[in-house]
């Protein structure tokens, strides 16, 4: 089966999804550092090129991409969430 996300690095607590992904649907995953194969249950739809949360984030929680904080979560998060700008700030203009 074709991931439905990718992961960058081992490190990272988001994954990137390869395809639209539909509220509810069981998704598999790969890391791209190690081939580690993840599982995931989708909470929300998820447009191509946007984020997964890999595990629940609590608010002001790093979001870490590429194996680098890329920023911080607005509010909690629960793993299968969309991560986008709804809830997510950008550690770089702070």
């Amino acid at each position: 089966m074709k991931p439905q996300f990718l992961v960058h690095d081992s490190k990272d607590n988001v994954g990137v999804a390869v395809t639209d992904i539909k509220a509810g649907e069981k998704l598999s995953g790969s890391c791209l550092e190690n081939g580690k194969e993840l599982t995931l249950e989708a909470k929300d739809a998820i447009p191509l090129g946007h984020k997964v949360a890999l595990s629940a984030f609590k608010k002001d929680d790093n979001v870490t991409k590429y194996g680098i904080a890329i920023g911080h979560a607005t509010q909690s998060i629960a793993a299968g969430q969309h991560v986008h700008v709804h809830n997510l700030k950008s550690n770089r203009w702070q």
